[in-house]
C-alpha cells in the first residue's frame, strides 16, 4: 500500500524501479506478493480506477484521499486479478487499514461501499486481462 501511495506522487515512474530501490533502502524485505501486487496495481491502474471511479457515486479519485485511494487500488486488484487472496479479505483487509491510517472517519464507510460494490460487480467473473 505504502509504495502504491509513493507511486500516485510520481506517475509514468518504472514500478519495477521504484519497487527495486524501496528494497535496497530496507523500507521492507524483498517479497514476491508485494512486488507482484505493486506492479500488477500499475500495470492495471487505469482498469482499477476505472472501477473506484464507476462505484463512487461522481467522485473523482483526484477528490480521494491519497491514503484512501492507495488502499481502494491495493483491494480492487487483489479483488480481480489475485487468486490467492480471497475478496471479501482484500474488502476486509483494505477497512482495517483505513482505519489505521486514514483519520477521516467519513472515508470508512465510503471506502466500505465502493469495495462492497466492487465485490457484486458483474464483470468480476469475467477474464479482466
Amino acid at each position: 500500500m505504502s509504495l502504491i501511495f509513493e507511486y500516485s506522487f510520481k506517475p509514468g515512474s518504472d514500478p519495477a524501479e521504484l519497487y527495486a530501490l524501496a528494497v535496497e533502502c530496507g523500507r521492507f524485505p524483498d517479497d514476491e506478493y508485494v512486488r507482484s501486487t505493486f506492479c500488477g496495481v500499475c500495470g492495471k491502474l487505469d482498469f482499477i480506477d476505472g472501477k473506484i471511479s464507476e462505484y463512487s457515486n461522481g467522485w473523482k479519485t483526484s477528490r480521494i484521499s491519497p491514503v484512501a485511494l492507495a488502499i481502494m487500488r491495493t483491494a480492487v486488484y487483489e479483488i480481480y486479478f489475485r487468486d490467492d487472496v480471497p475478496p471479501a479479505s482484500a474488502v476486509n483487509e483494505a477497512i482495517e487499514l483505513v482505519k489505521e491510517y486514514d483519520d477521516e472517519k467519513k472515508i470508512r464507510p465510503f471506502v466500505n461501499g465502493i469495495l462492497n460494490s466492487v465485490l457484486h460487480d458483474p464483470d468480476l467473473h469475467r477474464d479482466n486481462g
